[in-house]
């Protein structure tokens, strides 16, 4: 059903009598059977032989409750339109609609999960990891099962017609195309399809006030985890797992972002609220987890990593909740203006002057998106979006502020985002070590504020939780926890000079960190 507004609303179709009339069910829709009774006029939109078909204007006769069901009489439409080929539209699954997608090859018993992108009576678009690619060479199809929050499953053979991949994100993107679906399975398919775009219609920007949520995308207690690649993939600790459900929210808004030019208020908000949470839980595990993220785009981990490390200095300064949450909340985001701007500037090894003053840009870029974030405090986002690549000095970005213009809030989160930079590889040169990093901040006092390098050191140490450290006995281990005077309290072993994951060796606490003996030197790890 579409109401005079547009919105897509679903009915079923229980009998039809040629030329007489229509019985319809529209106990899905129960809240809107006042309007409908009072006559408000509406369209019925449906699929057949792959074609969009469209009635013209009805209204309600008759409406009665049969056996628990809410069903009502129109007359029988004397026209159909034709809108559309069904097969050819895709229901886009908007930011926060998760559904996993499982791919078998059943002749070598492979499998590989992955994220549904878009859905048609014909085909779908799965988002994958590039190390799966393998399963696409074979000519036979695959069953590709669809996992909806609320435990629905459905399986139906497909072919990679295309697909393209992004290095960065370490994914790739599979169009499918479904093996010619039976009547149950195009049936099926239609009813997903409808709930997909219902879904994304409440969730757009005008909010689909009066719907309520589709039942598939209500996460069922009794249901099997939920399936998806992030979960699929194995990490270095069980806080980055979890950890990787607010990464992955932020991947996801980050590609919203190059279409809706906005960032979702409510999204944002829940994964502020579950970062908090982790925080809470185990602050060290969180400070250790941001550093084995190592699948993600690098944009993600940057900001990632400066939300948890700004957090922590917040709640440390005993900041309230509800601004520790805001603080949050920007650093997630306070670089996504990038996403507006060119590889070629933001990847690049070497700029240029004109491309230089392009990336400066991203700050104003980004602005206008925030528009319906109502509920973070605009000081809040002044200091950590805004003013984060200013500098004491003028020298920064990009309002060449200075002095007693920027505040406390803005300072420290400066002295935050530029730690966290150097500590990671950037296209015109390599990681540096925390000692090189402390060093070059500290002999930068006119641009940076020395009370909070102090605070920062003082809080997180000079080999701070998340760094790779030779030990005397020749051992090298991960730092996990630090005792109060910052020395390591707990570390984990590994054999190799790469980022941490799965292949982690023994954890390591108390005496038998100390039998490992003194910290030599860190090693630099690209992350």
């Amino acid at each position: 059903m579409e109401d005079s507004d547009g919105k897509a609303l679903p009915v079923l179709v229980a009998e039809q009598v040629f030329g007489d009339h229509l019985l319809l069910d529209i106990s899905a829709i129960r809240e809107l059977a006042g309007p409908l009774k009072r006559g408000q006029p509406f369209r019925l939109v449906g699929e057949s032989k792959g074609m969009m078909l469209r009635t013209p204007v009805l209204v309600i006769t008759v409406c009665e409750q049969q056996q628990g069901r809410l069903r009502c009489r129109c007359d029988y439409p004397l026209y159909l339109e034709v809108l559309q080929r069904r097969q050819y539209f895709r229901a886009k699954l908007r930011l926060g609609m998760e559904v996993g997608a499982i791919l078998r090859d059943q002749e070598d018993a492979t499998t590989s999960q992955g994220d549904l992108k878009n859905l048609s009576l014909d085909g779908c678009m799965v988002e994958m990891p590039i190390s799966s690619a393998n399963m696409l060479v074979a000519s036979e199809p695959l069953e590709i099962e669809l996992c909806f929050p609320d435990g629905t499953r459905f399986a139906i053979k497909g072919v990679a017609k295309h697909y393209s991949t992004n290095i960065e994100r370490q994914v790739m993107s599979v169009g499918f195309q479904f093996n010619t679906p039976n009547v149950e399975e195009e049936r099926q398919l239609w009813l997903l399809v409808r709930e997909i775009e219902r879904e994304s219609a409440r969730q757009s920007a005008s909010g689909g006030d009066g719907l309520l949520r589709s039942l598939l995308f209500q996460t069922d207690p009794k249901a099997p985890p939920l399936v998806a690649r992030r979960n699929a993939q194995r990490y270095a600790t069980p806080m980055t797992k979890r950890l990787a459900r607010v990464a992955g929210y932020l991947d996801a808004q980050l590609l919203e972002l190059s279409c809706d030019h906005r960032l979702d208020p409510v999204q944002l908000s829940r994964h502020a609220d579950r970062l908090l949470l982790l925080h809470d839980e185990d602050r060290e595990a969180v400070l250790f987890a941001v550093r084995c993220l190592s699948q993600e785009a690098t944009l993600v981990r940057h900001c990632l990593a400066v939300a948890v490390h700004l957090l922590d200095l917040a709640t440390l300064s005993k900041m309230p909740r509800d601004a520790c949450k805001a603080v949050a909340a920007c650093a997630m985001v306070h670089d996504f203006g990038k996403a507006f701007l060119p590889d070629s500037v933001v990847n690049s090894p070497e700029l240029d002057q004109e491309q230089r003053a392009l990336l400066t840009t991203h700050v104003a870029l980004l602005e206008p998106s925030f528009e319906r974030c109502q509920w973070l405090a605009s000081s809040v986002l002044k200091s950590v979006v805004f003013e984060i690549n200013e500098r004491l000095d003028g020298s920064g970005y990009p309002l060449g502020l200075s002095g007693d213009q920027l505040g406390e809030l803005s300072r420290v989160a400066m002295v935050v985002d530029a730690v966290d930079a150097m500590r990671r590889e950037r296209p015109d040169r390599p990681a540096r070590s925390m000692a090189h990093i402390y060093a070059r901040l500290a002999h930068q006092s006119e641009r940076f504020d020395q009370r909070w390098l102090k605070r920062y050191i003082s809080a997180f140490g000079s080999l701070p939780i998340g760094s790779l450290v030779r030990f005397e006995a020749g051992q090298l281990a991960w730092i996990q926890r630090l005792d109060a005077k910052g020395r390591p309290l707990q570390v984990q072993l590994t054999d190799a000079v790469k980022p941490p994951d799965d292949s982690l060796g023994e954890v390591l606490r108390d005496e038998a960190v100390l039998k490992l003996g003194k910290p030599l030197e860190e090693m630099v790890v690209s992350l």
